[in-house]
């Protein structure tokens, strides 16, 4: 008897030494495209990660698939995030920033870019160097990959063994997050510490408050003062009209 082996299928490890198969493919796949095989479908966007065979899944795909390790990708504003308590099945997540969306803690997968480096007093991404509350020291899980690679050379100390995957009910959630969806950190409510949304909405509000104060102050100085000319022609376009009058006859 012949055995035919499919080569997606063996979680073999990356010709670098580094990364096992189903990592490098997961960090570096491209999710939320549609697919080519469902491209007339509605609902065709690769939003599901297949670990066996190391491969992204739209929801039409599925059925072939149903016995492997399945993991949902989420995306918010253009940025893959994964549930925490799935990431904690594969690999060691301490120290990676978590956020709450949904009444769900979730990590971001990649690095995500930044317009200037952040150094100030508190934390930072031991990676990227991206503000990150305390005790915090990594923003993604791809920032804590590279800093224990660089560091300790290896992962396999962090790598969790996980036969089982599954994914979540079907219609209970799409695993999409709209910009109106709020990314809350996870240390922010409930140990009376203040939140980044908290300080973020307080500054806003702040700027916001200093702009119109600023352009009410701006708007008083050039008022022009009302002249009796212009407070008559006002009260005679406000003075309501009288009864008409009919001209006499000849």
């Amino acid at each position: 008897m012949k055995y035919v082996i499919c080569s997606f299928c063996i979680d073999f490890v990356s010709p670098s030494n580094l990364l096992p198969r189903w990592l490098e493919v997961l960090l570096t796949e491209k999710f939320y495209n549609a697919c080519i095989i469902h491209e007339e479908a509605k609902k065709n966007e690769k939003n599901i990660y297949c670990l066996d065979c190391c491969i992204s899944l739209c929801p039409h795909c599925l059925p072939p698939h149903r016995s492997h390790r399945l993991l949902q990708i989420r995306r918010y504003v253009y940025h893959d995030v994964i549930r925490l308590d799935d990431a904690s099945k594969l690999i060691d997540c301490a120290f990676v920033q978590s956020y709450i969306t949904n009444s769900a803690k979730v990590v971001f997968l990649n690095q995500r870019p930044q317009t200037r480096n952040f150094r100030g007093s508190g934390n930072i991404c031991s990676t990227c160097d991206r503000s990150l509350q305390d005790p915090y020291i990594f923003c993604s899980l791809s920032c804590k990959i590279d800093y224990v690679i660089r560091t300790e050379g290896g992962l396999s100390n962090y790598l969790l063994e996980c036969k089982f995957l599954s994914l979540p009910e079907p219609g209970f959630d799409d695993g999409l997050m709209t910009p109106d969806s709020v990314l809350e950190p996870a240390g922010s409510g409930g140990n009376g510490g203040v939140g980044c949304k908290t300080l973020v909405c307080t500054a806003t509000t702040e700027v916001v408050r200093k702009k119109r104060s600023s352009v009410s102050a701006y708007r008083s100085v050039f008022r022009p003062v009302c002249s009796p000319v212009s407070e008559i022609s006002a009260a005679l376009m406000n003075r309501r009209k009288g009864n008409p009058q009919r001209a006499p006859l000849y």
